[in-house]
């Protein structure tokens, strides 16, 4: 595992420590079980546009693979912490004589092996089909064959690369459409939640920062959490209780990662909509992480390629995970904090701390915008009495001969439709 430290002219306060970036890397690759025999951050004063690493790095790590080779311990594949292009990657095999894969090929190695649903699969394939056509000008041998035509036509016919180019775009065409059903297929689920009306409430965040533990312990299910890097990957969704007794989706997402390529993201644009049509966005973070604040900016940058701005869309609460792990002045200063701050709570997934408040604060949001007025309703306005079942709560309802008198709590913006659509008028309660 090589992770090459690149000078950076715009140096943000906060950023993680090169050790960090290879731990997090060694993590990476110990999520698809691979067996990591040595990790190394290298620093690159200027990048090499053949093989990114200087001749002197290149050669220290080729004597290093051949000295393991000599030992009987043979090295396999070389993972490179940083970004490849394709005849960097070629070059680096032929100097240290294994197999090289850039950081995004890690990462579709692990999307791949945690797929488990066909929407999962299906943008798994995308995005790995989308990164091996900008490979294919590596030259191996079968790429350098070429077809004929067919008779007498002559011509050379096409080229293995080319017709590798040609299928796969092709393949590429056929999962868009795929996907694109899939995306009509969840606006419809979502038109049908609407009309129920069961609000989503959608986990985010760092890869391992805890999300798959928070939503098995809010919902009492039994998502697949382990501490290892995108241990969970296909959105799962399960219906919850607050303490009001109102009805919520609970949904849990892709986890996300710094450097995550941008056609790794498009690729799952169908999973995120649930996050950019949410009701609430609940960002969980590893707050025992030591660059927990540097996860934060990454989580926050691809939440505002959805048009999601933290700072500025109320539906977004911060949730403090993993204080178990924090000693009792940090943990004290956090729950102080949070305390002050309606879009934050402090809790522990594994302990269950803080749960309770957290559901009390879901309910706060849910109900923020909600008002309790009275209305008389014609009892025999069974479409009126239809729409404020679905809409709203009714905290209590008497009938005489003519009309329901109701107490109900609704959102102001359900109120004013409900007056606009059925003439009636609301007195607050």
């Amino acid at each position: 595992m090589i992770h090459p430290i690149l000078r950076d002219p715009n140096p943000t306060e906060g950023a993680r420590s090169p050790e960090s970036h290879l731990e997090e890397a060694v993590g990476l690759a110990a999520a698809i079980d691979l067996d990591v025999v040595h990790a190394e951050a290298v620093k690159v004063n200027r990048p090499q546009p053949g093989t990114l690493l200087g001749s002197g790095t290149v050669d220290h790590f080729a004597e290093l693979i051949h000295q393991a080779e000599e030992d009987g311990h043979p090295i396999d594949l070389v993972v490179m912490d940083h970004a490849l292009s394709p005849v960097q990657q070629r070059n680096l095999e032929r100097a240290l004589e294994c197999k090289v894969i850039d950081r995004t090929g890690l990462i579709l190695e692990i999307f791949g092996a945690r797929a488990r649903t066909r929407e999962g699969q299906l943008q798994v394939e995308l995005a790995a089909l989308s990164y091996q056509r900008s490979r294919l000008v590596r030259s191996w041998t079968h790429l350098e064959r070429q077809r004929g035509g067919f008779g007498f036509l002559g011509g050379p016919g096409e080229s293995q690369l080319e017709i590798d180019r040609r299928l796969i775009g092709d393949r590429i065409i056929k999962l868009k459409r795929e996907l694109e059903e899939v995306r009509r297929t969840r606006d419809l689920h979502r038109k049908a939640r609407s009309k129920v009306p069961y609000p989503v409430v959608a986990l985010v965040g760092y890869t391992n920062a805890g999300k798959s533990s928070l939503f098995n312990r809010m919902a009492g299910a039994d998502v697949f959490a382990k501490d290892l890097l995108f241990a969970t990957l296909d959105p799962t969704m399960r219906a919850i209780e607050l303490p009001t007794g109102r009805k919520v989706i609970l949904s849990d997402t892709v986890g996300f990662i710094s450097d995550l390529p941008t056609h790794l993201v498009a690729a799952f644009r169908a999973t995120l909509e649930e996050v950019q049509a949410a009701d609430i966005i609940l960002h969980v973070r590893d707050i025992a992480h030591p660059d927990s604040e540097a996860q934060k900016a990454d989580v926050d940058a691809v939440l505002r390629d959805l048009g999601i701005d933290q700072g500025e869309d109320n539906r977004v609460v911060e949730v403090l995970n993993k204080i178990d792990l924090l000693d009792s002045g940090a943990r004290n200063a956090l729950l102080a904090q949070a305390a002050r701050n309606d879009h934050m709570q402090a809790v522990s997934a594994l302990t269950g701390d803080g749960l309770g408040e957290l559901f009390g604060l879901l309910d706060r949001h849910m109900t923020a915008d909600r008002v309790t007025v009275d209305l008389n309703v014609r009892i025999d306005d069974g479409a009126a009495l239809a729409w404020l079942h679905d809409r709203g709560d009714i905290l209590e309802r008497q009938d005489d001969e003519q009309f329901a008198h109701l107490r109900i709590a609704l959102d102001k913006a359900d109120l004013a439709r409900f007056e606009s659509r059925y003439d009636y008028h609301a007195a607050s309660s």
